[in-house]
This record gives structure tokens, sequence and C-alpha cells, in this order.
């Protein structure tokens, strides 16, 4: 019943063959005159028709020895397709038809074409649909007052008219889906959305979470300790979180801060505050080279003050992981940092009081909850999600509802806006220059490689190799490689040597994308940028600019550029503003990148618009409150048709 076509065919009327329009898709009818099977460098079918006015070809280049029989010369044909000027005259390949009667009734609706997959024919889909539509009762779950008040159509009448449009209907707002039968159907599915996810917040509230209120030992042992003081928007941070922690129930807060806004020492604050209460924290964060960058900050902040912290990641050896795993076993750690190495089996905390995921989208929903899963104590953790990818509004307001979310919305004083500019890679050798004038001058640069094809073999033999090139062009400086592939203590000793200026240009793969901090580097050069997406080329210029001096990130493209390509960099090259890059992600690529719930299955929306359906989420935002609080029956009725059993999923 919720299977909608993706467009519809108009099979309602006949068209004259003489009035066929080259390239327009129409209903014909003929009579075979010949068929005959050829080989035109490969087998093919040819059948002559005409409708006693016109000619007509038809080719099917895959054909069975039964379609052969059923073109015999006099058989009448209904055929759908497009026509072209062919080799004989007028064809159509592999058209749409069936053999009929000459009274043989016309379709009386336009004919809905499916989304659908190998081996699931049109034909099989829309028997099966019809039957169902013709025995399921399709009641409203909404009451009349409520689909007034929203101007809303009944739900049996918006499902009868998307399955079996009438000739009449406006073809436009169906192909659009601005039509009143699609509005009710997208709200219906926003609702449910809503719905889920105030429940999932209700519920999350009746459940219990140790009380962590700020002790101000550590927390403020740990501010004064800083050359600088925090910004007023992480104060503000600081105290939303603060005050959850304090709270006897599970707090789930979304900090999110565009790139360089200073979550990290935000999250330090949080951990300390669990700390001080006799809780243990954790970190997790997706990729090796960033959970590092952290073990090493947050090291340097907490060790002093006496904090006890693990490192733990895939690719510790067997005898550090035993140990690693064994202290937080026994509650000796304090503060867990690693990779989703944490939530694996074998691994389990003492009292885990806090749970912290960085850059949380790239994680799934059941990795979320694998982790808040592994503390020995009763009580659940808090969770702390940072993104560093800003969530557009409207995907807060409806994937997110059931977060509290805290926006991180300045950068620390000192920091200068990174200049882009796009180079065409024909001019390679003007960049190559740049570089070095900039770093004879006492700056450092990157030189971030392509990722190839999704292919990490491929992406490290580009880097090699690209660093090979490099420290043959530039003999007089001190070039340096990173790459996933090095070994921990080796990658730290090249961050390491960077960041003492020892290195002036880094080759680096995309792991370089979060976390790493070198305010003297003030040249990033990306290579093909044009392959990468707008998230990730906006983490890579967040990497540069991060001292007082101008700095300056130069996107190397290689022709030709696909339309997407062009739109991104255009994106990337106006704005530098988070939020603006973070809405046109979500206009260009969709919903799902940003959730995680591509590899988590958790449910999508299937027909509502994020960007266009705005008007719809804020109501049916408005109408899941009222709905709850009246207690109503529709609930449960709204929530069984739309998510079933994926309700689970929407409680990480």
């Amino acid at each position: 019943m919720l299977h909608l076509p993706l467009r519809y065919e108009d099979e309602t009327k006949l068209t004259r063959l003489a009035d066929v329009r080259a390239g327009e898709p129409a209903l014909v009818e003929a009579e075979v005159v010949e068929s005959k099977v050829e080989y035109r460098g490969r087998r093919t079918l040819v059948v002559k028709l005409t409708d006693g006015e016109r000619e007509l070809w038809l080719r099917f280049l895959n054909f069975y020895p039964s379609q052969v029989k059923q073109f015999a010369p006099g058989k009448r044909v209904r055929l759908f397709g497009e026509v072209r000027p062919g080799f004989f005259g007028d064809e159509m390949v592999h058209p749409k038809y069936r053999i009929v009667a000459k009274d043989t009734p016309l379709s009386k609706s336009l004919t809905p074409v499916y989304p659908t997959t190998a081996g699931l024919s049109q034909n099989l889909l829309r028997e099966k649909i019809d039957a169902a539509l013709d025995t399921l009762a399709l009641e409203d779950t909404l009451d009349d007052k409520l689909l007034a008040k929203l101007k809303l159509m009944p739900f049996r009448d918006a499902v009868m008219l998307l399955h079996r449009p009438p000739p009449d209907v406006d073809g436009a707002s169906l192909g659009e889906r601005t039509h009143p039968a699609w509005r009710r159907l997208k709200f219906d599915e926003l609702l449910a959305q809503q719905l889920a996810m105030r429940i999932a917040y209700r519920e999350r509230r009746a459940r219990s979470a140790p009380e962590l209120p700020d002790a101000h030992t550590l927390t403020n042992a740990l501010v004064k300790s800083l050359p600088f003081s925090l910004t007023r928007a992480q104060r503000h941070a600081q105290a939303a979180i603060s005050r959850d922690l304090a709270q006897p129930h599970p707090m789930r807060r979304l900090l999110q801060g565009d790139v360089g806004s200073g979550k990290t020492l935000v999250a330090a604050l949080a951990a300390l505050q669990a700390i001080e209460n006799g809780w243990q924290a954790a970190l997790m964060a997706p990729t090796e080279i960033l959970a590092e960058q952290h073990f090493l900050k947050l090291s340097h902040w907490l060790e002093p003050l006496g904090v006890r912290i693990a490192w733990l990641a895939g690719s510790l050896k067997a005898r550090d992981r035993k140990k690693a795993v064994e202290a937080i076993a026994s509650g000796e750690t304090q503060l867990a940092i690693g990779t989703h190495a944490l939530f694996q089996e074998g691994v389990e905390f003492a009292k885990l009081g806090l749970a912290i995921v960085d850059e949380q989208h790239r994680f799934g929903v059941e990795q979320r909850l694998a982790l808040v899963a592994k503390s020995k104590a009763r009580t659940e953790p808090h969770q702390l999600m940072m993104s560093a990818t800003p969530i557009p509004r409207t995907l807060s307001m409806s994937y997110y509802a059931d977060l509290d979310v805290t926006v991180i919305d300045e950068l620390p004083p000192g920091r200068t806006p990174v200049v882009t500019k796009l180079v065409s890679e024909e001019r390679r050798d003007e960049v190559i220059s740049r570089i070095r004038d900039s770093c004879r001058e006492g700056a450092q640069a990157y030189w971030v490689c392509p990722l190839i094809e999704e292919s990490e073999a491929l992406q490290l033999q580009t880097a090699i190799e690209t660093f090979e090139t490099m420290k043959s062009t530039f003999p007089d400086l001190a070039v340096g490689l990173v790459h996933g592939r090095l070994k921990p203590v080796e990658k730290a000793q090249v961050m390491a040597d960077f960041k003492a200026r020892k290195i002036q240009l880094l080759v680096a793969t995309t792991v370089i994308e979060v976390g790493v901090d070198v305010p003297n580097a003030t040249l990033m050069v990306i290579e093909h940028a044009e392959r990468m997406g707008l998230a990730q080329l906006h983490q890579l210029r967040g990497r540069v600019g991060r001292g007082s001096k101008q700095s300056l990130a130069i996107l190397l493209y290689y022709q030709p550029l696909s339309e997407l390509a062009r739109q991104r960099l255009k994106v990337i090259y106006e704005s530098t503003d988070g939020f603006e890059i973070a809405r046109e992600d979500l206009r260009l690529r969709g919903p799902g990148e940003y959730l995680g719930a591509r590899q988590s299955g958790a449910p999508l929306l299937r027909f509502a618009d994020l960007e266009r359906d705005i008007d719809l989420i804020e109501a049916a935002r408005a109408a899941a409150e009222d709905l709850l609080k009246a207690k109503s029956p529709a609930v449960v009725k709204h929530l069984d048709r739309w998510l079933g059993s994926r309700q689970f999923y929407l409680r990480a």
C-alpha cells in the first residue's frame, strides 16, 4: 500500500500513428504486417505494423522464441513507448506491448510505474498492489477534526489516487509530489517520525542515569590551567551539558559547531564532571588518527590534573590491549579514548557515567547503542554526541527531534577566515611555486591526496607517489607523509614533527580531515577536489586558518567536471559558513549521509523532502505533541502503520 509510484504512463487514450511526436511517449494500436529475425551484428526481432494510415517498425534486441510467434501477421498490438526515426522509418525499440482485440477497453486511470528490483516485473507488482488495495480497509488513523484543521484529504482517497490516478488529474503536481494526495502521505510519514522521536524522548526521561553535579574541582582546575579563556559559546554549551549531567535521567545532547570552534574542550569539561563524581567517561571517534589526536590533546590537559587515561584501538598489540581492557573493567581508568574498539567484545566499564561520540554521524545506530550498553552499572550512561558537520535546521527538527541540541556558534579569537581558490590541474606549476614561496617564508603546508574509487590501497599508492614527487620537486624542504596504514606511533611522530616545524610540507591522505591542529600551517592543496563531498572539503579546509596568519586552501580540480562536482565546488568557493554548506550538502546528497543511517537501517524518509516540505514538518511536530498530550489512540495505530518494528532505531 505504501510502495508508491515513481511516475505514471498515460495509457488512457490512443494516439494515431500520424499524430505521434518523436521523443514523446504515446499509446498506439496497429496491425502486424510482417515479422522476422535478422542478423545485424546480433540477432534482432524486427516487426512491421500499420494502423491503415502510417507504418511503424518495432525492434527487439533481447527476445524469446515465443515473442516471434506472438507477432503473427494480422495480430492487433497495443504499444506504449517513444517513437524515433530508424533505419526503415519511424520505430519503437523494446516498447511495452500486449496483443489485443478490436474492442479491448482502455485503462481508466494512469498506469503507475513503481520502484522495482531485478526479477520483479512491473506487471507482477501492479497485480499485487491492486489486490492489496481491493482488500485492505485503508481506515484513517487521524480524526476528521485534525484533517480539517490541516486541510488534508482522507487517507484512503489519497492512497487510491496515487496508485490509480484518473486521466484528468494534474500530471505536473503528481510528478513534483505537490498534489494534495502526496501532501497527505508526506504528512503521515513525518507525523510517524515525530511521534516516535517524542516517545523516545519521553521514555528516556523515565529511565535512570547517574546524577553528576558539577563539583567544580577538576572542571575549574582545567579552566585555570588553560593559556586562553573559553568563548561565550563554549561557556553556554558547558552550562547546558553540566545541567543535563546533574539530572537523574540520561542526557542525549548533540553538540555541534564548525571546524575549530572548540568542541573538544567542552567535551573534556563534561568528562571531568563525570570523573569528579567517581564515574568513568569514554570518548569514541570514527578513525584512529582522530581518536589519537583526542588522546594526545586530552592527555596534555587532564593528566596534570591526575586523571588516569587509557587508549584503545584496533592496532594495539595484544598485551597492551589486555592491559587497557583490564584497567577499564576495574575502574582504574577514568577516561577511555579510542575507536569502535571501545564497544567490541570483552570490553566492559566498571562505572560508565558518560559516553562521548565524536563525528557521531560516522557511526551506525547499533554502534552508538553498543557503547552505551558497555557499563556494568545498573543506570544508563549519559551521552554527548559531537559533530563538526553542522546539522541543517530541518534535520534537527526531524531526525534529531529526540535530542537536545547545543550549537557553538563562534570561533575562538585570533582565527582568520580561510581564502579558498579553485585552480585547474593545468596550473599545477603555479601551485608548486606558491608552496615553495610560502614554506621559504617560514609557513607550513598540507598536500592532500584524493580518495580513489573508495580504495584504500590505491589511495595509499597515490599518497606515496605524491610524497616521492614532492621530495624531488622540493629538495630544499623537509617533506613528511601521513596515511591510515602507518602504525599509531609512526603517525604520532610525523604529526609531532609537523607541529614542531621539523616538517614543512606534509603529504597526507584524507585521514587529516578532522582533529589536526597546527596553527603555523597556512596553506593547503586538495588534489582532485571534485571527487570529495562538501562536508569533507569543509573539514579539510578547517585544518588551516587555525592561527592568526592569513591562510589559503587551493582546490585543485581535473576536467571534465560533472554537474554535481561543479555545484559542490561553487558552494565551497562561495561560502565558509558551515551551516550554509551543510544546507547545500543536504540538498545535493539527501539526509542519509548525515545520520549514519545508511549503515544502520534507520527509517529514512521515503516521500517527504526536508527542504521543500518544511511547513509539513512544522505541522507534524505540533500535531505529534497534541496527540501525545491527549493520549490519543491514533498514536499507536499511526506508528504501527508507518514504522512497525523499526521504532527500535529511534532510541539511539
